[in-house]
């Protein structure tokens, strides 16, 4: 039975700075929390509203049964789903080696919730196990982005930090890692040379890359406009047929 403190304690997961105090996030969604639940993120409650059975032989997990009204009231969305789930925000330190045979992308300032969701569920698509974020990028644990990941979160690792830095100890430990930018006046990235290795930098949604980030990269990429009308495309779009591309240059090698 759900208690007044534990409604209270949920609801007030919804706030970045008490999930940083307690360590927890909210996911939602059948998908999502068996995902979580079969990846190396700690599931400490589990609230069902319905008689789903989660797999549960192999974790020790609490699982309490509410009703549909008290998971609506729990829920950050208007429709709440069957599931919801109490997770441990896993602490990852960025491994600079360890990106040097990998694809990766570098996000700046991406503010949208639903497109940084989208952009981790991209990453898990290509294969790519990391995305390096600005420290003005939008929280990774927001439940909005979660429920966008669709259960990616569980399975790519998301790292915030100073970005200017970060491309310096790049050039410096990593000298020969492409650092290629999206830029809308650049080269067609179709025939050109792609690295199967590299760094992806996207910019922000309205402004592009920051300036100060420019001088870091060494290949300049766009996705060419066939159309007459659009200016531009959405960043979590653009992702996706960007690295399609690397993928496919890399595997027709």
């Amino acid at each position: 039975m759900l208690t007044k403190n534990q409604a209270k304690f949920i609801s007030s997961l919804r706030l970045k700075k008490n999930r940083e105090e307690h360590g927890l996030f909210i996911a939602e969604g059948i998908k999502t929390v068996n995902d979580l639940l079969n990846s190396g993120i700690r599931v400490r409650q589990i609230y069902s509203s319905s008689n789903f059975q989660l797999s549960l032989f192999n974790h020790h997990i609490e699982v309490i049964r509410v009703k549909q009204s008290e998971l609506k009231r729990l829920s950050s969305f208007s429709t709440p789903n069957e599931v919801l789930a109490l997770c441990e925000i896993p602490r990852y330190e960025l491994d600079l080696a360890s990106l040097k045979d990998k694809l990766s992308l570098v996000l700046d300032t991406v503010q949208d919730p639903g497109n940084l969701g989208t952009l981790v569920r991209v990453a898990d698509w290509f294969g790519i196990e990391n995305i390096i974020c600005s420290e003005e990028t939008v929280e990774l644990y927001n439940p909005k982005v979660i429920q966008a990941t669709m259960g990616s979160v569980s399975r790519v690792r998301v790292h915030y930090t100073d970005l200017g830095a970060f491309f310096a100890r790049a050039e410096t430990e990593l000298p020969l890692l492409q650092v290629y930018g999206t830029l809308v006046n650049a080269e067609s990235i179709y025939g050109q040379g792609l690295s199967a290795a590299g760094l992806i930098l996207m910019g922000n949604e309205s402004k592009g890359i920051s300036e100060h980030l420019l001088p870091f990269v060494k290949r300049k990429i766009a996705i060419p406009n066939y159309g007459k009308g659009a200016e531009s495309l959405n960043v979590a779009v653009a992702a996706a047929v960007i690295c399609a591309e690397f993928r496919r240059t890399a595997t027709a090698r």
